[in-house]
């Protein structure tokens, strides 16, 4: 029982995700970008563009070192973490390969093998058959989501009745792109020639112009329904809920950690008052109490010990390919407190039943 709560503990822990560490890095759930905005009807013009942005109004001086990368979205059910339903057809994002291809934007955490592709998201492009589409989505939407891996299929119909297949190719780590598949834009206007325009936008922008920014586009893009918001912010709200999951089972682990330690202190107690008279005797030849109390911790010291290593190695071993993530992080500190307080306990107790 004390190794199953010293396991949980430890693994559960090392699960545990600091969303905001590193977000602005491309590798990182955010791709390196500062800003995440949806709009509720289609925007047709490329406000990445200067005409774009000349028809809505938007101040070429403020947005002139930011960079708009926009998605066409097919929309379809929510496959993130927000929904706990399983999801059959997520909604689809069509983007530029190149936009993200050049930023190196994501980690991919499993892609298909392909020759001479210089980033991940060359997959994209490939040509897979007539009505097969490559698409990419992250990890928690397609393996927790949608229960598929690489390789399987996703089947949808268009507004004419044509069956589209989506294959996936390629899973990224998580990411603010949670929830949906990604397609390259050009397959988009082919397959689905009914989305038109842009509904999302993630936005490249420095840090310390990404609140007027926000600002200004909202404002402009009122009519819109535009909606902005920081990209750590939205990573950090998918991230907030897989913790709490994380930590409902780190409550059971330490609830079993808990009754681990009081197992092993009435083992201690049982022990030492079926040796009672061993004790006596040992007494009534001149062994002070302090040198049997040592003799006890010594001995049960290897149970205790025994105990909290088969634990820790176990979940070790367990969560490895997650130490290989930079959030992920084995709390050391709260396994040495918790060791402590065990090894307390069981001192405590033997100290008690010595006396008696």
């Amino acid at each position: 029982m004390l190794a199953c709560g010293v396991f949980m503990v430890a693994a559960v822990s090392a699960n545990r995700k600091d969303p905001g560490a590193g977000s602005e890095e491309r590798s990182s759930g955010t791709g390196g970008f500062a800003l995440y905005a949806e709009a509720s009807v289609p925007v047709v013009q490329d406000l990445d563009s200067d005409a774009g942005r000349k028809s809505w109004g938007l101040d070429a001086a403020l947005l002139k070192e930011t960079r708009l990368v926009g998605f066409r979205v097919r929309d379809g059910d929510d496959a993130s973490c927000l929904n706990l339903n399983r999801a059959q057809a997520p909604r689809i994002l069509g983007v530029s390969v190149d936009a993200l291809s050049k930023r190196d934007a994501f980690s991919f955490r499993q892609a298909a093998p392909a020759k001479d592709s210089p980033s991940p998201w060359e997959l994209l492009r490939q040509d897979l058959g007539d009505g097969i589409l490559p698409a990419v989505g992250d990890y928690p939407t397609v393996y927790w989501g949608l229960g598929r891996t690489v390789g399987d299929e996703v089947v949808y119909r268009n507004r004419r009745g044509v069956e589209v297949r989506l294959r996936i190719v390629g899973m990224i780590a998580s990411s603010v792109l949670q929830g949906s598949l990604i397609v390259s834009d050009i397959a988009m206007k082919r397959y689905f020639p009914e989305v038109e325009g842009c509904r999302a936008w993630l936005i490249d922008t420095p840090a310390d112009s990404r609140d007027p920014v926000a600002e200004h586009l909202t404002r402009r893009l009122t009519n819109a329904g535009l909606s902005v918001e920081t990209a750590a912010g939205r990573l950090a709200a998918f991230g907030r809920l897989e913790n709490t999951y994380l930590s409902i089972f780190l409550v059971l682990g330490g609830l079993g950690l808990v009754l681990g330690c009081v197992g092993l202190g009435l083992i201690v107690v049982r022990n030492l008052l079926e040796r009672q008279a061993e004790l006596a005797l040992l007494r009534a030849v001149g062994f002070r109490r302090s040198k049997l109390l040592e003799m006890v911790c010594l001995e049960h010291g290897g149970l205790l010990g025994a105990g909290l290593s088969a634990g820790l190695i176990c979940a070790l071993v367990a969560v490895a390919p997650t130490l290989g993530i930079a959030s992920g992080q084995v709390p050391f500190g709260l396994l040495a407190t918790l060791m402590l307080a065990c090894l307390l306990y069981t001192s405590d107790a033997a100290d008690d039943t010595s006396e008696v």
